[in-house]
């Protein structure tokens, strides 16, 4: 259960349909930043063992997916390169609370959110694309990203408590479908 409060709407598959190259670049920068926010926490929260093996590991596997993008864009000659951020992060990320433990909390649930919502659209890609090699990559990759959600929900869980960690994932799943009802300016993973 990915725990979104929101399907992606089908013209979101459309548009990355007709922009892919660019969808998959931004795959590249969302896996690099998804081994950073790993890191980031190890290092943040050295006190809670319980995050460090699991969060090293995912943080390696992160990289290992960018890595298997970034040679999906050479083989279709696409260069890789800086882009401009997507504003889907930094709005879900604007809702962290400040103050501890729960701006812990909130960021392993703002990180869980991000791969569920990743899940999501690699299967849309996994169904919807043409390509049988990004179709295969996308579908190899659904798992990964349920457990990476279902690690950073675990996670949140020892934190806070069963109770504390679903009430407030519920609140930021709300929050992330508003701000993916309105569309990105750019065709971008998680736009």
């Amino acid at each position: 259960m990915l725990n979104l409060a929101s399907q992606t709407d089908p013209r979101w598959l459309e548009r990355a349909r007709a922009h892919l190259d660019d969808v998959l670049l931004d795959h590249a920068h969302c896996e690099k930043k998804a081994a950073g926010a790993a890191l980031k926490l190890l290092f943040a929260y050295p006190h809670h063992a319980f995050v460090q093996a699991p969060l090293s590991a995912l943080a390696r596997e992160e990289l290992e997916h960018f890595d298997a993008v970034q040679a999906l864009l050479r083989e279709r000659g696409v260069r890789y390169r800086s882009q401009a951020p997507s504003e889907y992060g930094a709005r879900l990320h604007a809702h962290v609370r400040a103050p501890e433990p729960e701006r812990a909390l909130d960021l392993m649930l703002v990180a869980a959110l991000i791969e569920a919502r990743s899940c999501e659209r690699f299967k849309l890609l996994a169904a919807g694309l043409e390509d049988a090699v990004l179709t295969d990559f996308y579908q190899r990759l659904l798992a990964s990203e349920a457990r990476h959600h279902g690690l950073y929900v675990d996670l949140a869980r020892q934190l806070a408590g069963d109770e504390t960690a679903r009430v407030r994932l519920a609140e930021l799943a709300l929050i992330e479908a508003e701000i993916l009802a309105e569309p990105g300016r750019r065709p971008r993973l998680h736009s």
